[in-house]
């Protein structure tokens, strides 16, 4: 492993991505993707009308055509792969709806997918090389996460952006079939470029930090790949990426004996707002049901919640839909509104209605001390007949201990492509296509977007 230290922590990472075969996932864990590039590439195909994703489709157009898919409606506009994996990973990101793991305090697939699916257009590879690459990325986000991503985020980083993007070089190496050293360069040349702050929560920038990670994904594996090298142990060590972004040190990984992906899973969210309220808004919509409550019967509502949770929530007051989408205020108060949250809830009107403003210094919010694992939220109403309810929820809607069923997913993602202006079709046959490993993975996601069979499945 020339230029790479065998035990060095990123070496033997590395080795671990390079030396994993299709032939060693086990069902769970490609049932496991294929949910997730359904649920990514829909939550993209649903923010069309976004402005962040107006630019995004404008700037990638501008650069010129190319052979990878732009996650439009149409599916009609192809781009270069580095164009493509940024502007969908800024489509997938901006409406905040795509999936979770709560160890890394981010969102693996909008980091990883966009470059993924790209790079595996332009090399005409298939679903098989798609779901090894995305594990293989995942291992790599699994031990940076475990290692550093509590204190990372608690000090502003956006996990996503930095985390994610190191995950996607692995990946992408892995998807090019890079050699354990090469990997290992990969990782360092991404540990290069990762970047982004919790500051952006709640603007453009934030989705822009989702498109980075693919972009420096991609990019540091090219880099890779035709011979630029990096640090030996850009993740380890005392001036490695683990102990500089979070002080922790990353372990030497052992064998793998149950993959990663099904130790932490995937988390898909229910509704489309920021993961850190979704248990609270299972509450709240739990009492409400219970006892047919409006936003005008209820006095106050008070969420206490476990610790770390309320970290992404910075806006208090929000006016427009993308600081919404950060706010336990906003949140509380929509849910005892309308009974639901839906993509409309997040217009900028919606969120400036007169009574849903009024009713925002009413909801408050605090944290229990303890650790950050594992989440819960309790959220207790004051009712203007003097009554006080109060509920609790551990396992949330959507995540690992209640995922949603195929048939929740499917509806989501339906309701996602309707949306955008999808074909009414494309949530079924994209799921269908990444489960079929033999599927080129190009043709099978533009007969999704476009509604039309461009090839016969294998």
């Amino acid at each position: 492993m020339s230029g790479t230290e065998p035990q060095s922590a990123t070496g033997r990472l590395a080795a671990r991505v390079a030396g994993l075969n299709a032939a060693d996932l086990v069902p769970e864990e490609r049932a496991l993707v294929a949910r997730a590039v359904l649920d990514t590439v829909a939550v993209g195909v649903a923010a069309r009308d976004e402005p962040a994703a107006r630019l995004a489709v404008r700037r990638a157009l501008a650069q010129g055509e190319g052979p990878c898919t732009l996650w439009t409606a149409s599916g009609a506009h192809h781009v270069r792969e580095e164009e493509a994996a940024w502007a969908n990973g800024v489509m997938a990101h901006v409406l905040d709806f795509d999936d979770v793991t709560s160890a890394m305090r981010g969102h693996p697939s909008v980091a990883m997918l966009p470059a993924i699916l790209a790079l595996a257009e332009a090399e005409g590879l298939q679903v098989d090389d798609v779901t090894t690459a995305y594990a293989a990325g995942f291992e790599v986000i699994a031990a940076l996460s475990a290692a550093m991503a509590a204190p990372h985020y608690a000090l502003g980083w956006h996990s996503t952006a930095t985390i994610g993007a190191i995950g996607a070089a692995a990946a992408c190496a892995r998807l090019l079939r890079l050699d354990g050293a090469r990997v290992a360069h990969a990782i360092g040349l991404a540990v290069t470029q990762a970047a982004g702050t919790r500051a952006s929560f709640g603007t453009m920038a934030k989705s822009v930090q989702a498109g980075n990670a693919n972009l420096t994904g991609l990019r540091a594996a090219r880099l890779a790949e035709i011979g630029f090298d990096a640090a030996p142990d850009a993740l380890g060590g005392a001036l490695g990426f683990a102990c500089l972004g979070g002080g922790g040190m990353l372990a030497l990984p052992g064998a793998r004996d149950a993959p990663a992906l099904l130790q932490h899973g995937l988390e898909v969210k229910k509704y489309p707002l920021c993961y850190a309220t979704h248990r609270a808004l299972d509450a709240v919509l739990d009492l409400r049901a219970a006892h047919g409550l409006t936003l005008a019967d209820v006095e106050a509502v008070h969420v206490h919640t476990s610790s770390g949770a309320l970290a992404p929530l910075i806006h208090h007051r929000p006016t427009t839909g993308l600081d919404a989408k950060f706010s336990m205020e906003f949140a509380m108060a929509a849910a005892l509104a309308d009974g639901a949250l839906r993509l409309a809830s997040f217009k900028d009107a919606a969120v400036r209605r007169p009574a849903l403003q009024a009713f925002l210094p009413n909801v408050t919010a605090d944290e229990a001390r303890g650790a950050l694992l594992p989440r819960w939220a309790e959220v207790t109403l004051r009712l203007k007949d003097g009554r006080t309810l109060s509920t609790r929820r551990d396992a949330l809607r959507g995540g690992i201990e209640d995922p949603l069923s195929e048939g929740d997913l499917l509806a989501k993602s339906a309701d996602c492509f309707a949306h955008g202006g999808g074909a009414p079709t494309g949530a079924a046959a994209l799921l269908a296509a990444f489960k079929n490993p033999r599927r080129a993975a190009g043709p099978a996601l533009r007969e999704a977007l476009t509604g039309t069979v461009l090839e016969e499945a294998i």
